[in-house]
């Protein structure tokens, strides 16, 4: 665990002092590098055979979770628009 926030610290420190330093191709290796990571994330659940057994039953959780997220944010999302446009009688713009 302190590699991991070594490294992010390290990275933040040298990013401060080459701020001004332009690498426009910065966002292309990034994203290279995200892509690489999802797909071995892939293969590793793949290769796990508890994982693949579980997946019908992960799945419907998974799906679960993630409809009460964001039902969970619309209402709240909708009562924050309301309770700040609607009772005071402006518009949302």
């Amino acid at each position: 665990m302190f590699t991991v926030i070594g490294l992010m610290l390290g990275g933040m420190a040298i990013g401060f002092l080459l701020r001004r330093q332009n690498f426009s191709w910065i966002n292309k290796v990034i994203t290279s590098l995200i892509w690489i990571l999802l797909f071995l994330l892939g293969v590793e659940v793949g290769g796990n055979r508890q994982i693949v057994e579980g997946l019908a039953t992960l799945g419907v959780e998974a799906f679960s979770i993630t409809l009460a997220c964001v039902l969970g944010s619309c209402i709240f999302a909708w009562g924050l628009w309301y309770l700040l446009y609607k009772r005071k009688g402006g518009k949302a713009s």
